[in-house]
């Protein structure tokens, strides 16, 4: 089973790859980086301990990144 990470360390490693907090919605952060031409928009749920491995998935795919990225 793949290690789960909290929200707290996904918003870290997010702001270390140029994302920003543009938005908060009850319990669920917009974060958002211009790459070029494209927008990357992320939604992140900020009140969890650990992130379902689905959801990680899901922020992963939105970002563009790897998940070894998220492994640092």
């Amino acid at each position: 089973m793949p290690k789960l990470h909290s929200s707290r360390y996904i918003v870290s490693i997010l702001e270390r790859f140029g994302f920003v907090l543009v938005s908060q919605k009850g319990s669920h952060g917009k974060f958002k980086m211009r790459a070029g031409r494209v927008t990357k928009i992320v939604i992140v749920p900020l009140a969890k301990r650990e992130i379902p491995y689905g959801t990680f998935r899901s922020i992963v795919r939105q970002s563009g990144l790897s998940e070894e990225e998220f492994n640092i």
